[in-house]
């Protein structure tokens, strides 16, 4: 195995065997097994600091790419600055002296309109993030609940949309949907600060984490201080987020009610509209009371599982037949993936006509790896001939005059007769792109071959694989 570099205590290149395979398989937090006074994490931020570890977290980070952040420096250029400042950046943390860059902020729009606040912090403070969080997961990963599948290795969306149904078809048919508004920008310092403290008693790497929160964010050339949240983008936030609502998780499933939480994403499940309702209450009051959150009070509402409009988790939804509950693709999802596929085959791009379709593949492929779980066959099928209808319009177009038009027709086995009328035809892109003509001249196969992905085909393939792996991770079992 190639052995990998990485920055030591000294500043200077070292050399590694270990490959990084993510925080998934970080090293273990030594606890100790009897002893009530003894400390629950021993030199913690020795462990944290240690080159091995801080090894990793390079290579996770590198491996991650990501942009800038408010100091320039990109994750190229990260090497050669911590082979010269290593060892001054470590004894500053070991110190109680280091003082993380603020983070450059960059708004993402929303679906519904509304802004989703990004940190990109620096690349040095990314890589200090990760090595705390290599030694954080061993010690909090066994403590988070059942019902929490966010950002935690081994765990998926997909697998938190399989319990649900589970759930359902134990009678569970009724959700209470909670909305949290910018729950990442408001987490409450202290009460976070605090409940790390409960299984961290090194102080030094909860005054290093708090350092993290209140670096403040850069936006526009101004840096505004944070006094609560933990934002988007370092590697370090998911976790602070997870370790900030397991009390909530666990609050619920001691109350025996199924919690089934995605990040900011909850559900909760019960038997009845009555309970529904006193269940929505009652999570309010203890997400704004105790956890000092800030519910959307329009958004979170109750619904039956079974309620394609009402109900949608992670962008599915489900419905009920004969054999049980039925996992879909939630109506708003399928719009926004159509008007996708409207942007890309748009007949004024001016590209290749085998660019659209890898452009369409690429992104099909990697929209099916997530959703292929919903049964939706037929409506892959469907998709698949407005689809091809899209790419010989776009084909139309790009042959332009009626001279070409009718040459190709003629090429591709079309009778002069039927080619005349077709390539002088006045009618629109659209309707031409449905004729015998056109439909015969670019067929199916002719498309497939120049590069078109036949989504049904597509989706089978990808669905067989992903229903098998999410099946094998989720527990089926409802208590």
């Amino acid at each position: 195995m190639k052995n990998a570099e990485y920055i030591g205590d000294d500043g200077c290149l070292q050399r590694d065997s270990t490959e990084c395979k993510g925080y998934a398989e970080a090293q273990s937090a030594d606890r100790p097994e009897t002893g009530e006074t003894e400390s629950k994490t021993p030199n913690l931020l020795e462990k944290i600091l240690d080159r091995n570890n801080l090894n990793r977290a390079y290579k996770r980070v590198k491996a991650n790419k990501g942009a800038p952040g408010v100091d320039g420096m990109s994750v190229e250029t990260a090497l050669p600055w911590l082979k010269e400042h290593g060892r001054e950046l470590t004894e500053s943390i070991r110190s109680g002296k280091y003082k993380p860059d603020p983070v450059r902020r960059k708004g993402i729009p929303k679906p519904d309109g509304g802004v989703r606040n990004l940190g990109i912090p620096s690349v040095k403070d990314r890589i200090i993030q990760q090595a705390i969080l290599q030694m954080l997961m061993p010690i909090y990963e066994p403590l988070f609940a059942d019902g929490s599948y966010g950002y935690r290795p081994g765990r998926s969306g997909q697998d938190a949309v399989f319990k649900i149904r589970a759930y359902a078809e134990d009678g569970y048919e009724w959700a209470v949907l909670l909305d949290l508004s910018k729950y990442f920008d408001t987490l409450n310092h202290e009460k976070l600060l605090n409940l790390l403290r409960k299984e961290i008693d090194d102080e030094r790497v909860i005054q290093l984490i708090k350092r993290f929160m209140k670096s403040g964010v850069m936006e526009d050339g101004v840096v505004m201080p944070t006094e609560e949240g933990s934002p988007q983008g370092g590697p370090l936030s998911p976790l602070l987020a997870n370790v900030y609502l397991n009390e909530f998780d666990h609050e619920y499933e001691r109350r025996g009610v199924p919690v089934i939480r995605y990040a900011d994403d909850i559900v909760l499940l019960c038997k009845s509209e009555r309970a529904a309702e006193r269940l929505l209450e009652g999570s309010i009051r203890y997400l704004e009371g105790k956890l000092k959150l800030k519910v959307n009070r329009e958004k979170s509402h109750i619904a039956k599982v079974n309620s394609v409009k009402k109900f949608k988790f992670l962008g599915f939804a489900y419905s009920k037949g004969k054999n049980g509950y039925f996992i879909r693709v939630h109506l708003k999802t399928k719009k926004k993936a159509k008007d996708k596929l409207r942007t890309i085959t748009k007949r004024n791009r001016g590209r290749n006509d085998r660019q659209i379709m890898a452009e369409v593949k690429e992104y099909m492929r990697g929209w099916l790896n997530y959703y292929a779980i919903a049964d939706m066959k037929t409506m892959m099928q469907e998709w698949d001939g407005w689809l091809r209808r899209r790419m010989r319009m776009y084909i139309w177009k790009q042959w332009k005059k009626p001279r070409t038009r009718y040459n190709n027709l003629v090429k591709l086995g079309i009778p002069e007769y039927y080619a005349g009328m077709t390539a002088m035809s006045r009618r629109g892109y659209w309707f031409v792109a449905g004729t015998s003509s056109v439909e015969r001249a670019i067929s199916n196969e002719r498309l497939v071959k120049a590069g078109y992905c036949e989504l049904s085909s597509a989706y089978e393939s990808i669905r067989n694989a992903c229903v098998e792996r999410a099946v094998y991770r989720t527990v089926c079992t409802v208590r």
